[in-house]
């Protein structure tokens, strides 16, 4: 199993944010958003500054993906 990051893509998207404004919002680095962008593993103090930023649950910005449904 993995993470996916795809929800906040398309929560940020229906919010009209960039990733930039995202960035300045929660006070994370950009080398965080990058890990966000590649699908890698963040803190969650990382994910709970994007759902207190943007006002959401957990689950509005992560999902959890089965690498045996995938195929």
């Amino acid at each position: 199993m993995r993470f996916s990051y795809n929800p906040l893509c398309k929560l940020l998207i229906d919010k009209g944010i960039n990733k930039t404004e995202l960035r300045k919002l929660t006070g994370i680095s950009s080398a965080s958003i990058a890990k966000l962008n590649k699908g890698e593993n963040v803190t969650t103090d990382i994910l709970l500054r994007i759902c207190e930023a943007l006002d959401c649950e957990l689950s509005d910005i992560v999902e959890i993906i089965n690498k045996h449904k995938e195929n």
